[in-house]
């Protein structure tokens, strides 16, 4: 900022000033090279911006709703402004989320947009991890920044799961239930764990205030903490990752100055997302707990639902069979403990333990700042489909109930086709996830040969037709035909003779090797412009397409 009357003079009050915090804080170096810092201009890397935006949305939100929220299990009778509930015994909990949804002015508005803002949180994370994953942005050096990434995904969904289930109504008592039943099927220590959270038989006094401290102070201030260091601290510090194309290296960075550019756009998407929100909570109810009605642990509504990050969990607890057995005097209930601690254990374990497995697999420990293109990694893709197809189905069970009220199926049919899907659908997922990475890589080289089907035929002088065909541009063509660090590296020399090469000879040493031959199998191959054949028509006559 200069003064009018002497142009490229800073003015003496705002000098003075920027001195000062300089001197103090030391911030100038800093803020010179974050002026200049370059963004790439992809839509997909705003996938974590929504993120971020979503919950700044749920912290001004909960301050707010903390300020009526009374967080005790203390039983009552209500005689507030919702006449179908009055005189009915409740929790204290349960009566300040009324008074908040039918007193307060806003409340309820406010409640719905804190809501919708959690799902919306939960939602981009989920996409933008989805995108890190296909792109290989986990790569070095930024494994710390996916674990960080996969922590978060972890805390905000235990929060969301604390938080919807403060009201006390019939749908959040039933979660808890659920809850309880998972820590009591804990060989050993379930019993303990159940009496140091319920502080007691269940329902119990003392969960509802120890949820609030959880969800109020202690999530929040982990999130408060790795949220900056996660999208601000590790992403500034290192280069920012790129989708490949012309003017896109790994030792390059290409993209707009954070300022003013990626502000100005930050400022508009952050306004966008607070509006998607705020009409989302106008116009679509969600979470309507004076229908439900306060916690009885006698009773249950029918068609259950719980928020959507929670459906996998829902699907995994209907789909087991109940099997259990005892040993040593201990009762072990694998119906529980398959779907509430192994299914989610190995979903975000294998996800926290991919790059390191990636790595191990591929002998790559360069420094990528290069992103790859799903179809170029058809082996990773398909994996990651895999996943996708596993935990959708999961989710979709959640709801076998009332896809066989709806369709008139009967319920053990739904339950045995999902058990089936279950192990049969990430299958098929990753098959045709592969083929399909195969068939846009044919696809990528026939374009880079013949050019792009004009539709315009052409008449040589020897009477035969042919369709004119136009080659890429450059800009188009340079995902394709850059030079960049490959994805995985060969790990062993070829058999010879039907004798194995020394890097096979331990049990570990032969697995790693075959799984390194089977993801190098199916890469990108490097291609050059055009192709090795021959142009069907000169290139003086055939016009360049433009991206």
């Amino acid at each position: 900022m200069t003064t009018p009357r002497r142009p490229g003079r800073t003015p003496r009050a705002l000098g003075a000033t920027g001195r000062a915090i300089d001197d103090r804080f030391g911030g100038a170096k800093f803020g010179a090279k974050a002026i200049k810092k370059a963004f790439p201009d992809h839509w997909s890397f705003l996938l974590g911006e929504i993120a971020l935006y979503s919950f700044v949305i749920i912290l001004l939100t909960g301050v707010f709703l903390t300020l009526f929220f009374k967080p005790s299990a203390t039983q009552m009778i209500y005689e507030g402004s919702y006449a179908k509930l009055r005189g009915v015994q409740m929790s204290e909990a349960y009566a300040s989320t009324l008074h908040i949804s039918f007193d307060i002015r806003g409340g309820l508005l406010v409640r719905q947009i804190h809501h919708w803002a959690t799902v919306l949180f939960l939602a981009a994370i989920l996409i933008h991890m989805l995108r890190n994953f296909f792109t290989g942005a986990f790569r070095k050096p930024r494994e710390l920044n996916w674990l960080i990434g996969v922590t978060l995904f972890i805390l905000v969904l235990l929060n969301g799961l604390f938080g919807y289930s403060l009201p006390d109504d019939l749908l959040s008592g039933t979660g808890l239930r659920i809850l309880e039943g998972v820590l009591l099927g804990l060989p050993l220590v379930g019993s303990y764990a159940t009496m140091f959270l319920f502080g007691g038989e269940f329902p119990g006094e003392e969960i509802i205030p120890r949820l609030f401290s959880i969800h109020v102070l202690l999530i929040p201030g982990i999130l408060a903490a790795l949220i900056p260091l996660h999208a601000v601290v590790l992403t500034w510090h290192q280069t920012h990752t790129q989708f490949p194309g012309r003017g896109s290296s790994n030792e390059t960075q290409k993209g707009y100055p954070f300022f003013p550019v990626f502000v100005g756009k930050t400022v508009a998407y952050q306004l966008w997302t607070f509006a998607v929100i705020i009409l989302l909570a106008t116009f679509a109810q969600v979470n309507p707990v004076w229908l439900y009605g306060p916690y009885d642990p006698g009773a249950i509504s029918a068609g259950s639902q719980p928020d959507w990050y929670m459906g996998f969990l829902e699907g995994s607890l209907r789909l087991m069979p109940n099997w259990e057995f005892n040993l040593w005097g201990y009762t072990f209930p694998m119906n529980v403990l398959i779907p509430a601690l192994v299914v989610p254990g190995v979903l975000f374990t294998g996800l926290a333990v991919y790059p390191f497995l990636e790595r191990w697999v591929t002998g790559d420990h360069a420094t990528h700042h290069l992103l790859d293109r799903p179809r170029d990694v058809p082996v990773r893709t398909g994996i990651g489909v895999a996943g996708m197809v596993f935990y959708g189905l999961l989710w979709i069970a959640g709801a076998n109930d009332i896809i066989a009220h709806t369709f008139h199926i009967p319920l053990f049919a739904t339950t045995w086709f999902f058990r089936i899907a279950i192990f049969v659908g990430p299958v098929i997922g990753f098959i045709v996830a592969q083929r399909m990475c195969l068939g846009l890589q044919r696809r990528d080289r026939f374009l880079l040969e013949h050019g792009l089907e004009t539709g315009v035929i052409m008449l040589a002088p020897d009477g035969r037709y042919s369709e004119l065909e136009v080659h890429l541009s450059k800009e188009a063509a340079a995902p394709l035909t850059d030079e960049r660090l490959p994805t995985a590296l060969p790990l062993g020399r070829p058999d010879r003779e039907g004798i194995a090469p020394p890097e096979a000879r331990g049990r570990m040493s032969r697995v790693r090797l075959g799984l390194n031959r089977w993801f190098i199998r199916d890469l990108r191959e490097p291609v050059s412009p055009h192709g090795d054949g021959e142009s069907r028509h000169h290139e003086e006559q055939t016009p360049s397409l433009e991206k």
